[in-house]
Parts: C-alpha cells; sequence; structure tokens
C-alpha cells in the first residue's frame, strides 16, 4: 500500500487533518485520513463516527452503514449513530430497517411526538 502525505504524523495530528477535509466538504480525502486511524484505534468511536459520516456524505452507504453498526452494537444509545444509520438505510431505499432505528434516536433525544 502507498503512503502519503495523509497518513504521517501522530494519531492527534491525522485526526485534526481529517477534520479539515471534512470540514472542507472533500469527505473523500478524509475518509482515507480516518480509514488508517479507525484500524489503528479501532474502539474510538469518535473516527469511526466521522469515517461514517464521511462516507455517508461521498455516497459510499454501505461502507457508512458498516462503520454506523459496529458503533450501534457497541454503543446501544449512541444517538447520532442511530439517526445516521436510519438516514443511511432511508437513502438505500430500506425503509423499514431505517424505521427503527429513527425511532430509537428520537426517544434518546427526547423527541417522542415521532415515536
Amino acid at each position: 500500500m502507498e503512503t502519503t502525505y495523509y497518513d504521517h504524523g501522530t494519531p492527534a495530528e491525522r485526526w485534526e487533518r481529517a477534520r479539515m477535509f471534512f470540514d472542507a466538504k472533500d469527505y473523500a480525502t478524509a475518509a482515507s485520513v480516518l480509514d488508517g486511524l479507525v484500524e489503528e484505534e479501532p474502539a474510538q468511536t469518535g473516527p469511526r463516527l466521522l469515517l461514517a459520516r464521511a462516507y455517508y456524505h461521498s455516497a459510499q452507504l454501505r461502507r457508512a452503514e458498516a462503520e454506523l453498526r459496529v458503533i450501534v452494537e457497541r454503543d446501544p444509545v449512541e444517538h447520532y449513530a442511530r439517526l445516521l444509520l436510519g438516514r443511511t438505510l432511508q437513502r438505500q431505499g430500506r425503509e423499514e430497517e431505517a424505521r427503527p432505528h429513527l425511532r430509537v434516536a428520537s426517544a434518546l433525544a427526547g423527541d417522542f411526538e415521532q415515536l
């Protein structure tokens, strides 16, 4: 595998670099930086969630779904992961699968009218 500028530095430097790319809406590059971070630190939720968001925004929906399922499995009350998983499934036309995740996200947010 070819190493690039994006792979260099400490995990903290790469995290900041990934966030800069994400904030600049360069989601594919952010994902490539975050992929290495998640591989190094698989238990960290922050990089994995940002990776899922980068995948979502770059229409890599299957990859986003896979990352989000890992987060939700580890932390079933992670509100934003539930919401994004529901939205990811909706974008794939899987409304029936999305519904329970969106309901849980609504409940966790205190939005009981949506239930």
